[in-house]
């Protein structure tokens, strides 16, 4: 089976060419720039641990599984191994403050790492993601005596973290939670509940495990409203702030996944747990979304590593393998048949893999600029720019990538044919891997319901026309330019058609709530396709006049295949989402 390659030039292109990072983002803590020559050392450092440590141990993790032995989970062979060596290296606190003992570098090269995780080994990406993603959460909302013991540990990658909000009889629907928190009078509580599909529940990998769970307070208001959140480790710490006494919760079963089955994903007890407030009680929702925002672009880039790797086996297989002639006569007269590469359909899937990995990426590392900038601009009006962008597009980013992942890791099986469905050649791993990523951090349903029903309409539509603003100023730089016309004109339609049914459709889901269900998803692929044409009319005006390379070449040629064959779906995607309320809504549910 072929092993994963990391795109280093596409990363290089992205972040120096195409986005300039050196020139947009703030400096760092220490006031030097960002410079490439940073980012190239970073990108080839974790490329030699996702190539040669992470990548051999995929399909060993998908073998293997993760194991529950006398209450305790034992992950796959070589993950204790690899994952002391991101901690050796200081990876997992990458972006993490340096006064917690992090590096302080900027969000994209996080995005960057993780996307190598991702395409190298998906399961493992739990076990570096989730201590980053509580980390932000416990330095935005603990007390400081709880922030110092579990910030730099969680910083360095010593102990992990999970986030506990599922539960049996709730999953987005949160306001069902059952799990209770009773005052010990001392500043601690006690957790009673029972949470499911817990991610990095149980693991050999760390000495500690740092839960952060959603619970009630007694008398507290039913719903969403009524939720707290509590800092709930696994060892409960003695003065020094090292591990002692085991708290009262454990792992009672491991989930039987379809894939990803190296991630240790839990249902875990909390039976008098003790556990410490993080936030104001029942703000709990506003403090755990923290650690959610970061968990979506994360679950985005599932979708965008698996895409990449299977793009890598399927392009090198239609390359090598022979199967056939091509339409107009042999390409080859010498060999027997002709290689794949030959045939349309098979370019069509390449193709259309291609032109979400590349626009995929850029938009993954612009997107983390932007919450660089939103986090540390100099002018509150950028700061302010950035996080509206950040906010809209958050949901987009997480439901298409997924969505695309998982459409470009089957495209790719179905290049492989029967070949690709048998275990050794490493896509049917992926296909059954990537799934996961449009159910997690919220269905992508769920994505589409918050697009429409809050951040449309958020800060009376300004996060809206800040989006169509930065659409319209690359057109207009763009459109006076003879040899991008060919991409100028239909973005700019596709713009039009997206704004237009967007205005009606706020209409109508005024006067009609349903709306918004009936069509969120259709809407919301729409609004992804004019992201990626957005995306692709950039690199194209980066790679036009540098077409004497091969490299610019092709991004061009790509992104004239997304501009015929992809940005018109546009047009039939809001065709759907317009088709009356009653098509979904009229039959009785007795019917069905």
């Amino acid at each position: 089976m072929a092993e994963y390659k990391v795109p280093r030039r596409d990363f290089l292109f992205v972040l120096g060419e195409l986005l300039r990072a050196e020139e947009v983002l703030p400096p760092l803590a220490d006031g030097e720039p960002v410079s490439i020559d940073l980012v190239s050392a970073v990108i080839d450092e974790v490329a030699k641990l996702t190539e040669d440590v992470l990548s051999p141990l995929n399909s060993v993790g998908d073998q293997k599984g993760c194991k529950l032995v006398d209450g305790s989970v034992r992950t796959p062979p070589g993950f204790r191994e690899a994952y002391n060596l991101f901690v050796e290296g200081g990876w997992i606190g990458l972006t993490a403050p340096e006064e917690v003992g992090g590096q302080g570098l900027p969000t994209f090269l996080n995005v960057a790492m993780h996307e190598m995780i991702m395409g190298s080994n998906l399961s493992f990406a739990d076990y570096i993601g989730l201590p980053q993603a509580a980390l932000s959460t416990i330095l935005k909302f603990a007390e400081p005596d709880i922030s110092e013991i579990y910030a730099p540990r969680l910083a360095s990658g010593e102990w992990c973290a999970t986030m506990c909000l599922t539960e049996p009889q709730c999953g987005t629907d949160i306001g069902l939670v059952r799990t209770t928190a009773s005052s010990n009078g001392d500043g601690s509580y006690n957790i009673d509940g029972n949470k499911i599909f817990i991610s990095g529940g149980d693991h050999d990998l760390t000495g500690n495990i740092v839960h952060l769970v959603l619970a009630r307070l007694p008398d507290a208001p039913a719903g969403v409203r009524g939720l707290s959140l509590f800092l709930c480790p696994k060892y409960l710490v003695d003065g020094s702030g090292d591990p002692c006494e085991r708290n009262s919760v454990s792992p009672v079963r491991l989930e039987n996944k379809m894939g990803y089955k190296a991630a240790s994903t839990c249902e875990m007890l909390f039976s008098n747990a003790k556990g410490w407030l993080l936030g104001e009680p029942n703000a709990g929702l506003r403090a755990m979304f923290t650690m959610v925002n970061t968990a979506r672009l994360l679950v985005a880039l599932q979708g965008l590593g698996t895409a990449d790797r299977s793009y890598q086996l399927a392009r090198d297989y239609a390359l090598e393998r022979v199967q056939g002639r091509a339409l107009t006569g042999p390409a080859f007269p010498d060999q027997k048949a002709d290689p794949l590469i030959v045939h349309p359909d098979v370019r069509r899937m390449l193709l259309s893999i291609r032109s979400f990995t590349d626009a995929g990426r850029a938009i993954a590392l612009w997107l983390a600029i932007q919450i660089d900038v939103a986090d540390r601009a100099a002018l509150p009006e950028d700061r302010e720019k950035a996080a509206d962008l950040v906010a809209l597009l958050t949901p987009v980013v997480k439901a298409s990538f997924s969505d695309l992942g998982f459409e470009s890791c089957n495209n790719s099986m179905q290049i492989w044919g029967g070949h690709g469905y048998i275990r050794d050649n490493g896509l049917e791993q992926l296909v059954r891997d990537c799934r996961i990523a449009q159910i997690q951090e919220g269905a992508n349903g769920i994505q589409a319901l918050d697009l429409i029903g809050r951040k449309l309409a958020m800060k009376e539509g300004r996060l809206w026309r800040t989006y169509c603003a930065m659409v319209e100023s690359t057109l207009t730089g763009i459109e006076g330019e003879s040899d991008l016309a060919e991409f100028a004109d239909p973005l700019r339609v596709a713009l039009g058609e997206l704004r237009g049914f967007t205005d009606g459709l706020m209409k109508k889901a005024a006067e009609d709530p349903v709306v918004i269900g009936t069509a969120g998803v259709d809407y919301q692929r729409a609004f992804a396709l004019v992201l990626f044409g957005w995306m692709w009319a950039e690199i194209v005006r980066v790679s036009i006049r540098k077409t004497d390379d091969s490299f610019h070449r092709s991004k061009v040629e790509v992104a004239r295949y997304f501009y015929q064959r992809e940005l018109p779906k546009v047009t039939q995607c809001l065709k759907v989402a317009g088709a009356p309320v009653s098509s979904l809504m009229a039959m009785k549910a007795e019917d069905f």
